[in-house]
């Protein structure tokens, strides 16, 4: 909760018009109190309730589409009528069970004129140097991964912060994993280099 109320300080301070939460933890019943104690004016889930998205009102929202390992939406800004479409994951742990994602992702990429961004937890890694300790990484996940990205015409935006983003907790067993899996941020070229 601690950090929600950051987020609600975050948002009064910078009036932020766009904000996701990957994996809430909390029921779906919950998500029209967060809208309102964020004071944002639209909230979107999708079917797993894994993404939380709080949209203000300076932007009007479609959902494309809405899976249970992701939610795109076409945002159009009211003020500039700039439109952008999002992709936002939470992808599951199995292989086998991120297979239709990655199909979703290449029937979205096949049409793509919009710029498009595509974020959240892909639990996997691009390099096995994002990775330390704990169990191997299959190659096969990888490249299922960096086929998707590299096939879709999608690039990675980078990060600011620490490499590392989350922490298995066991150090009292000396075994250390850390993963840079939830800052993956893709973009469409024509996002960054719009014609």
């Amino acid at each position: 909760m601690k950090a929600f109320e950051r987020l609600v300080n975050m948002n009064r301070q910078h009036h932020i018009q766009f904000i996701v939460l990957i994996e809430p933890m909390q029921k779906a019943s919950k998500l029209e109190r967060y809208r309102r104690r964020l004071g944002i004016h639209q909230t979107f889930a999708n079917v797993s309730n894994k993404i939380w998205v709080f949209v203000d009102e300076d932007h009007a929202v479609v959902v494309l589409m809405d899976m249970e390992q992701q939610l795109t939406l076409h945002l159009t800004n009211m003020d500039s009528y700039k439109t952008f479409i999002v992709t936002l994951v939470y992808v599951k742990f199995a292989p086998i069970e991120r297979i239709e994602l990655w199909d979703s992702i290449y029937a979205l990429a096949r049409d793509m004129t919009t710029p498009w961004l595509v974020g959240g937890d892909f639990n996997i890694i691009w390099d096995e140097d994002e990775k330390f300790g704990g169990l191997s990484v299959s190659l096969n996940e990888i490249n299922d991964c960096r086929h998707c990205v590299n096939t879709c015409n999608l690039f990675d935006l980078g990060f600011k912060g620490s490499i590392f983003t989350w922490w298995n907790g066991r150090a009292e067993e000396d075994v250390w994993l850390i993963l840079n899996i939830n800052k993956c941020c893709l973009a469409s070229k024509s996002l960054i280099y719009p014609k």
